[in-house]
């Protein structure tokens, strides 16, 4: 199975246990790796054969703006369920980071994997 992923999507949204973070916007960022049939694609030129990974990206945007989780575990889970309802996505991996949580860090996160993972 093809792949079609999407990296560094920068989101802010409310996110967070603590009352400032309850407040204040943070950063989230996506790293996505979805399974894809693009032979059709490929072969037609028709974006509609395709995962439309703009039409994904612009949804997931909306999505997470206006959600407001206590933890980036729920974040990522609910990220995951519209990916594979949504756009019937089989298999979906995403790295959600949250870079500015802990100071003295760069990044922390969780990485998840959904659904029926592909053979290479």
């Amino acid at each position: 199975m093809d792949r079609i992923f999407i990296t560094n999507l920068q989101v802010e949204t409310i996110i967070g246990i603590y009352d400032w973070e309850r407040t204040t916007r943070q950063r989230v960022v996506l790293d996505l790796e979805m399974s894809a049939d693009i032979a059709k694609a490929a072969q037609t030129e028709n974006v509609e054969s395709t995962l439309n990974y703009k039409v994904l990206s612009d949804q997931l945007i909306n999505f997470i703006e206006n959600s407001e989780f206590q933890l980036v575990e729920t974040l990522a889970e609910r990220v995951t369920e519209i990916i594979r309802n949504d756009f019937c996505v089989q298999w979906v991996k995403l790295t959600l980071h949250k870079p500015d949580a802990l100071a003295g860090n760069t990044d922390v996160g969780v990485i998840i994997e959904r659904g029926e993972r592909p053979h290479a």
